[in-house]
């Protein structure tokens, strides 16, 4: 077989099933969930499937109406689709890298954009950020992730994981963060000294501040993402 056939190319990017469960990653860059019933995953992110499946938006009023008020304050970054069915799914977002987490009771905060994709089984709600809504284009807010059950996450190339301990607090980007343990409720300060550095536009002059215990997961990647009016 030629190295650069057509059959060496299929062979080496074919499906394949690794037997892993509910959610298991194809490549490191698309999901595939062996469906069964039913999945929550981010609006847009389905990128072939076989099977019966049957993908419905998520109502208006689906998850109550709280969520649904909240929904409206973050726009379409929290918007889901729910997958019925079953059969083979893929996902995946902008190619960016793909982490399973099993949840087994833990409680994890996920950025709105972050979130890829989860269980049925999973509570969830969306917490607004509002002492930085408004200091950054688009704001910024994430979703609470509890229980029991598998949920996917996102990052831009290869996430890093920094512990936070009692007397040590970490300060990160808010647009280089993408998850923390739910234990930890992370509060805002702009640095002067950044702000006269960079410019007082930068976004680098705001950071969040971890403290207590638990970790926070950062890319090497700044998502900005433009506000709701496009300004």
């Amino acid at each position: 077989m030629s190295k650069y056939s057509i059959e060496e190319f299929v062979r080496k990017t074919a499906q394949e099933d690794k037997g892993e469960g509910f959610f298991e990653l194809e490549t490191p860059r698309i999901l595939e969930v062996n469906l069964d019933g039913t999945v929550w995953a981010k609006s847009g992110s389905m990128v072939t499937y076989h099977g019966q499946i049957k993908f419905e938006r998520e109502g208006i009023l689906e998850h109550g109406l709280g969520k649904m008020f909240k929904k409206a304050l973050t726009g379409e970054g929290a918007s889901l689709m729910k997958a019925d069915g079953s059969g083979k799914l893929y996902l995946a977002d902008q190619g960016k890298k793909i982490t399973i987490l099993n949840l087994q009771g833990d409680s994890i905060f996920v950025n709105g954009n972050d979130l890829l994709a989860f269980e049925k089984s999973i509570n969830w709600d969306i917490k607004l950020m509002r002492r930085i809504t408004g200091m950054m284009s688009g704001g910024l807010f994430n979703i609470h992730c509890q229980g029991t059950g598998m949920i996917a996450i996102t990052s831009h190339y290869e996430p890093l994981t920094i512990e936070v301990k009692p007397g040590r607090p970490v300060l990160t980007d808010p647009n280089a963060t993408v998850a923390w343990s739910g234990g930890l409720s992370p509060d805002f300060q702009t640095d002067v000294s950044l702000k006269t550095f960079f410019g007082r536009g930068s976004g680098e002059s705001i950071q969040m501040r971890f403290e207590g215990s638990g970790f926070v997961v950062v890319q090497p990647y700044e998502e900005v993402y433009l506000s709701n009016d496009g300004k």
